[in-house]
C-alpha cells in the first residue's frame, strides 16, 4: 500500500506561482510512475502531469505545458508540481496519484492522495 499526502496548495493571484508537494509513505515509490490530477468545481477530474520512475519521461496536459513542471526526489519519496503563471482556470483541488508506470498513472492510477486546494484569484 502507498499513502500519498499532498501539501502546498493555497490562494494566489493570477500570474503567481505555487509548488505542490506529494509525500509518499507505506512503501517506496521509487519504481512507480507518479502523476498529478485536478478537479475544478462542477467538473470531472482531469490529468495534469505525469513522470516516470527515473524522471526520464514526463507528460503534461496541453493547457499547462510551459507553465507547470513535475519532478520527483526518489530518495525522499517526494513528488512536486511547480506551477507558474497561474490562471483562474487553474483553480481546482489537486491530487497526487501513483501507478506502476507513467503511462498507467495517466489512465488508471492505483493510489490517490486526498487533494490540496488551489485557488487562483483574478
Amino acid at each position: 500500500q502507498v499513502q500519498l499526502i499532498e501539501s502546498g496548495g493555497g490562494l494566489v493571484q493570477a500570474g503567481g506561482s505555487l509548488r505542490l508537494s506529494c509525500a509518499a509513505s507505506g512503501r517506496t515509490i521509487r519504481t512507480y510512475g507518479m502523476g498529478w490530477f485536478r478537479q475544478a468545481p462542477g467538473k470531472e477530474r482531469e490529468f495534469v502531469a505525469a513522470i516516470s520512475w527515473d524522471s526520464g519521461i514526463t507528460y503534461y496536459e496541453d493547457s499547462v505545458k510551459g507553465r507547470f513542471t513535475i519532478s520527483r526526489d526518489n530518495a525522499k519519496n517526494l513528488v512536486y508540481l511547480q506551477m507558474n503563471s497561474l490562471k483562474p482556470d487553474d483553480t481546482a483541488v489537486y491530487y497526487c496519484a501513483a501507478a506502476p508506470s507513467e503511462l498507467q498513472v495517466r489512465t488508471t492510477p492505483r493510489y490517490w492522495g486526498q487533494g490540496t486546494q488551489v485557488i487562483v484569484s483574478s
